[in-house]
């Protein structure tokens, strides 16, 4: 059973952001009719309701121009044909989780990445809805010991804490590249932990085109980055778990994630496998290793034949984007993060919903619909 205290009432929908978008959605879509009638049901509905809802068209629409953007759209990503799951029937932790995993199974596309957008229940004046931990829905494990050493990803040292605390279960045999649980939380549920199927997850090993000692370090990845904690607004909505993914840039797996000191640090060590000086940084000893991180990663990606943009290229759609993209007024769809959701990312609080208290395990909840999915 579930103890949930009383939650506080959350906001009506602001209606001049509900008529901004509208006429923002009916410039771009004539054949959708004149706004005015739209205009008028929407008016109505708020009133009655303090929130409406989207006809799919709005929801596809809004959620393109806000992936479009936020910036989060990599070079290459054609937006408008962007493929947007509306799932907003969705309130239950465990249909969410396996959504997340079938998000993360046609996003991933054997390795042809297919940039996607799931969208769950909003939030509503009555009723909150879901949200997901997790930064992404693939991150990895980091194993803090007594002497505060970390193995793994030491970004999610205090995350994986905080769900082996909660009853997540590591491998018996700890790993640096482990697969941390997702964590849905709902008003009515409180945190729920579920395993992400390991055959869902594709890594990518990686080698270096010419160092042949460099498959000894052990290092890979996963394919694809499935945002997860970010909320999309559209139209004064808001729709508080709606996981998006385009493709990897080469440097955030390579600079950021592998040679950064704090992450998985490797920098050193592929530099002193080079031979390079690493008494001074004057060296540029860092530099040189981290460009063989890059380069090992673009690699090994293409050689499995999975989607990766390296970031020169990156680089030049950023620029794109900065000279086009709209600036207008904060009501245009977006995809947002607030200070306390990327804490609960990084250590696995605080709860969305402080009422709610989980007293029942879920048990095989998300396997038996995974299993229902595939029958």
């Amino acid at each position: 059973m579930t103890a949930l205290a009383t939650l506080p009432a959350l906001d009506c929908v602001d209606l001049d952001a509900a008529e901004e978008f509208l006429r923002m959605f009916h410039d771009a879509h004539p054949e959708a009719g004149p706004v005015g009638q739209r205009l008028t049901q929407v008016r109505t509905e708020i009133a009655d309701t303090g929130t409406y809802r989207h006809t799919p068209q709005e929801l596809a629409y809004g959620a393109r121009v806000a992936l479009r953007d936020s910036g989060w759209c990599t070079s290459g990503v054609p937006w408008r044909r962007l493929k947007v799951r509306d799932l907003r029937g969705l309130r239950n932790a465990a249909a969410v989780a396996a959504e997340c995993v079938q998000h993360l199974r046609l996003s991933t596309n054997s390795g042809q990445i297919q940039p996607l957008v799931t969208v769950f229940a909003p939030d509503t004046p009555s009723t909150p809805g879901p949200c997901i931990w997790n930064e992404q829905l693939v991150r990895y494990a980091g194993y803090r010991d007594a002497t505060g050493r970390v193995m793994g990803d030491p970004r999610y040292a205090d995350f994986t804490e905080a769900v082996t605390k909660m009853g997540w279960r590591p491998p018996t045999q700890r790993g640096r590249f482990d697969h941390l649980p997702l964590v849905v939380e709902t008003a009515h549920e409180g945190p729920q932990l579920f395993t992400v199927p390991r055959d869902v997850i594709q890594e990518v090993p990686l080698e270096h085109p010419e160092l042949s000692w460099f498959v000894e370090l052990g290092l890979r990845w996963h394919a694809v980055p499935v945002i997860s904690n970010m909320r999309l607004v559209i139209g004064g909505v808001t729709y508080p778990a709606a996981p998006f993914n385009s493709w990897f840039v080469g440097a955030e797996i390579g600079t950021r994630s592998l040679a950064d000191e704090g992450a998985y640090a490797v920098a050193r060590e592929v530099a002193t496998r080079l031979g390079l000086d690493t008494r001074t940084e004057r060296t540029l000893w860092r530099d040189r290793a981290t460009v063989e991180l890059n380069r090992a990663v673009l690699h090994s990606f293409d050689a499995a034949q999975v989607t990766i943009t390296d970031h020169h290229a990156e680089a030049l759609h950023r620029l794109a984007w900065l000279r086009s993209r709209q600036r207008a007024g904060g009501n245009r769809p977006a995809f947002r993060i607030d200070s306390t959701t990327a804490q609960r990312a990084r250590e696995g609080a605080p709860a969305r919903f402080a009422g709610a208290v989980n007293t029942e395990p879920h048990g095989g909840r998300l396997a038996a619909l995974l299993r229902k999915r595939l029958s």
